[in-house]
């Protein structure tokens, strides 16, 4: 009943946003007598910001056509090297074929698309060959495609790094991005302990949850202070029947951006509010910029039922991977069979949704890796969401990433 419901309000809410739009572009056309009024810039961006915040957003667009390598641009091409019914691996082939080494960015399944991550792809470009997974969203996964759960999820790591290998004739570099730190890491020490020919040269962790007994925040306090029949019983919902994956129990992405929206909810009011501003003083390309922003952190997906619990119960209720705990597929994951992959932890000063610590235990536990190849970075200053986006990101934290990169391929 629940998805039921958000349904019937987000078509109603669609057809008020196409309506408010077309309010908002009537009072501020200069053929209009009215435009001239001076409560018209007022209202027309009252009806502007209603017609952004519920209009409906779908799967997002790269749109990374181009790259700046040296003095020239050199163009991009996306396509698949892998596709897979929950997830596909994505490649960003640069016309001058010669990218660098293979980077595989793995995107967070946390509600939000890859395209999140639009920045961090961008900056990486110029020196990687760059790949990322591209999750799928749950709702649109018919049922016969099965189950996806956190085994799957490693399954379809290691899957995608053979595929690399096999295409490229290299080990990649792995960059994990927030949640996936987990799962990249016991991929990382499963395939260390097989000696594969396709284990990781590096990973890297950003802003990852890898031990939340260190430095809790409010996203680890809620994950702990509730048992899971609590979770399933009030964020679980049904997929309906207007989408190809009916019938499917899924944590659906309009639930987690409730979530995100209501934890730091002053200060996205104070975004939107800077936005209506700007909107009454004509300064579209500010406006522009918070809209951009949200136009991509308000587009959302589902996870399937068993991904979700089964991570609220290894990574945040029971810590299984730096308690020596985490069982992939029934076997034992064990950090110290890393021995080869070396590994850089990133967290952010003012990160509040992995504390300070969180990141920088994968090190301490990878117990028989050598200290040259275990790198620390602290951003100061820094955000979750600026670790890997924005100027912050672009200027202080990727070139600590790239160097890494340089100095274990």
């Amino acid at each position: 009943m629940l998805y039921d419901a958000y349904e019937v309000q987000r078509s109603w809410l669609a057809g008020a946003s196409k309506l408010a739009g077309m309010g908002a572009d009537w009072l501020q056309n200069p053929a209009n007598p009215m435009s001239y009024n001076s409560m018209s810039p007022l209202v027309a961006a009252s009806l502007d910001m209603f017609a952004h915040v519920a209009a409906s957003r779908g799967k997002p667009e790269f749109g990374i056509k181009t790259v700046r390598v040296g003095r020239k641009d050199v163009a991009v091409r996306e396509e698949y090297l892998l596709e897979k019914p929950f997830g596909s691996l994505k490649h960003f082939a640069r016309e001058d074929v010669q990218g660098g080494p293979p980077l595989m960015i793995v995107a967070p399944m946390s509600g939000h698309y890859a395209t999140l991550l639009r920045g961090t792809v961008a900056r990486l470009l110029p020196k990687h060959d760059v790949y990322i997974t591209d999750w799928a969203d749950a709702k649109l996964v018919p049922q016969e495609a099965g189950r996806f759960d956190l085994d799957d999820y490693i399954d379809y790591l290691i899957e995608f790094l053979h595929a690399i290998g096999a295409e490229t004739g290299e080990r990649a570099h792995v960059l994990a991005v927030c949640q996936p730190a987990v799962p990249a890491y016991a991929a990382t020490a499963l395939m260390n302990a097989d000696k594969d020919a396709w284990r990781p040269k590096s990973l890297t962790m950003m802003g990852g949850p890898i031990d939340t007994r260190e430095a809790p925040t409010a996203v680890n306090t809620l994950a702990t202070e509730r048992p899971q029949s609590w979770f399933k019983n009030n964020v679980i919902a049904t997929v309906p029947m207007s989408y190809p994956g009916a019938g499917r129990k899924v944590y659906p992405g309009f639930l987690q951006l409730a979530g995100f929206m209501t934890m730091n909810l002053g200060s996205h009011l104070i975004s939107h509010w800077e936005m209506f501003r700007h909107l009454v003083e004509g300064d579209e390309e500010s406006a522009a910029s918070t809209q951009k922003f949200y136009d991509e952190y308000r587009a959302v997906c589902d996870m399937t039922e068993e991904f979700y619990l089964q991570t609220i119960d290894l990574v945040f209720q029971r810590q299984a991977l730096p308690k020596g705990e985490f069982k992939h597929r029934g076997r034992l994951v064990d950090p110290a069979a890393i021995r080869d992959t070396a590994l850089l932890a990133i967290e952010g000063e003012r990160d509040d949704i992995s504390g300070i610590g969180q990141t920088k235990a994968a090190l301490k536990i990878a117990s028989k890796l050598s200290a040259t190849k275990k790198e620390y970075f602290l951003a100061e200053d820094v955000g979750h969401y600026g670790i890997f986006n924005g100027r912050k990101w672009r200027e202080r934290i990727a070139p600590v990433l790239e160097e890494f990169i340089a100095k274990h391929d």
